[in-house]
């Protein structure tokens, strides 16, 4: 998405430490192992603890579950389920369409399915609506029936963490970010930072992109009336569902002028 990343510090480093992760102030500390004095207020989460910590939640929509999840910071997202669980637990509701999304991760680029559950419980924090994706496993990354699926950073940035490995216990405090509202956008392109350059990465057919006429390759110029250059400012600009966002491409050497009515995963 345009950040510059040189490595992944993975397991073998983390499980030496007990980590202070405050994305408030957007640090970790690292600690030796020992005796450390969590905080009052908040939880303390008692998950398993693989090369990633598998936590159980309860997810609620179709009908009420309870399952082990993993616990992937690094994930961006809020919940994402494997369709063999969905499809064998019927917890999703048939009644509301999933929309095709593109992500891209370490694995490569896929399509997924993305839709909300209506309510999402990790230890005594309930959240409401949580923007979903389904993912078609064929290759059992998740390791299906054992694991569901992941949580991810839309909800971990929401607690700052100490994450203690010797002991295999995770305190989460609520933070700043707790009562933010979810991204229920839906545009069906991506957007990435290339040579200087923000350009469309990818458009699902039949989506408001592409029924805007988006392309892929296409460079963004502006966003509205922003005219920044800046990925952080256009994603905020377009996570305004039902609003039309006029855009301006350069294909070709040529500037076009686009309408984009901004769809929603509600």
């Amino acid at each position: 998405y345009g950040v510059k990343i040189d490595g992944i510090i993975g397991y073998s480093i983390l499980n030496r430490y007990i980590l202070k992760v405050d994305y408030d102030k957007s640090k970790i500390d690292f600690y030796s192992p020992g005796e450390i004095d969590y905080p009052k207020k908040g939880f303390v989460l008692t998950p398993d603890f693989t090369r990633l910590p598998i936590q159980r939640i309860t997810i609620q929509d179709n009908r009420k579950i309870d399952y082990p999840f993993y616990f992937d910071t690094g994930a961006g997202l809020a919940l994402l389920l494997s369709s063999k669980f969905d499809s064998d637990s019927s917890v999703i509701s048939t009644k509301r369409k999933p929309v095709a999304t593109s992500v891209e991760g370490l694995l490569g680029k896929t399509t997924m399915r993305l839709t909300i559950s209506k309510k999402m419980k990790m230890g005594p924090y309930t959240f409401k609506n949580v923007p979903t994706y389904l993912y078609n496993d064929e290759l059992d990354i998740l390791g299906y029936p054992r694991i569901g699926g992941l949580l991810g950073s839309e909800i971990f940035r929401r607690f700052n963490m100490i994450i203690n490995y010797p002991k295999r216990e995770i305190h989460i405090l609520p933070n700043k970010n707790f009562d933010e509202e979810f991204d229920y956008s839906y545009t069906g392109m991506n957007l990435y930072f290339i040579d200087g350059k923000i350009l469309i990465d990818d458009v699902i057919p039949g989506s408001p992109a592409a029924k805007a006429g988006l392309q892929v390759r296409d460079e963004i110029i502006s966003v509205g009336t922003d005219i920044s250059l800046s990925m952080e400012s256009y994603r905020s600009t377009l996570r305004a569902p039902h609003s039309l966002i006029k855009i301006y491409v350069r294909r070709n050497e040529e500037l076009f002028e686009l309408y984009l009515k901004i769809g929603s995963i509600m």
